[in-house]
């Protein structure tokens, strides 16, 4: 009797384990209807990683589900240019919006997403773009994370440049910051 009474108690035991672990994580993360802001340091450069900038980008999403952003990012950049035939100071930035799909209910959350946008200043040419994302946001407090992300942005012009943007004109954006669920 005493075995079946310890066998029930640690089968109880052992099946509370998985519903603690989930109950312990959803209280880290946003829930549907929140939204977050981010403040990350940014930088970028061409595909060949032969120049770049560095900057500064905030975000705003609202959560459309527990797992699903979508919002709006600005990005604010500097470089200061040396090379044949150029010395001088840049300021570019861009403008997008993104929407965003989180995996896992837990502290660590990685995310794919895509983003459509444009990008202007001085030292570029204006141009859309249309970008792809992955990152990783991870949860220190019940609402604040850090957030590590890299975009790739397909550049084009016009509707006949998209389609030669997807092999050609590209670069990359990667950004490393912090934000909160609100």
């Amino acid at each position: 009797m005493i075995r079946v009474k310890t066998a029930v108690i640690s089968i109880c035991l052992l099946g509370a384990l998985p519903m603690a672990a989930s109950a312990q994580s959803s209280e880290f993360g946003p829930q549907e209807g929140e939204r977050e802001f981010s403040l990350s340091g940014t930088g970028s450069n061409d595909r060949d990683f032969n120049s770049g900038s560095f900057g500064i980008t905030g975000d705003l999403g609202w959560y459309l589900r527990d797992n699903t952003v979508a919002g709006v990012r600005q990005s604010i950049n500097y470089a200061d240019i040396e090379g044949e035939g150029v010395t001088d100071d840049f300021w570019n930035g861009s403008t997008r919006g993104y929407l965003n799909y989180q995996f896992l209910d837990d502290r660590a959350r990685p995310f794919v997403g895509a983003s459509l946008g444009g990008i202007y200043g001085d030292g570029v040419k204006d141009s859309a773009f249309a970008g792809l994302e992955t990152g990783l946001k991870y949860y220190v407090l019940k609402k604040t994370f850090f957030l590590a992300r890299a975009e790739y942005q397909f550049l084009f012009s016009d509707t006949d440049d998209a389609t030669d943007a997807f092999q050609d004109d590209g670069i990359w954006a990667y950004t490393v910051g912090l934000g909160y669920n609100f």
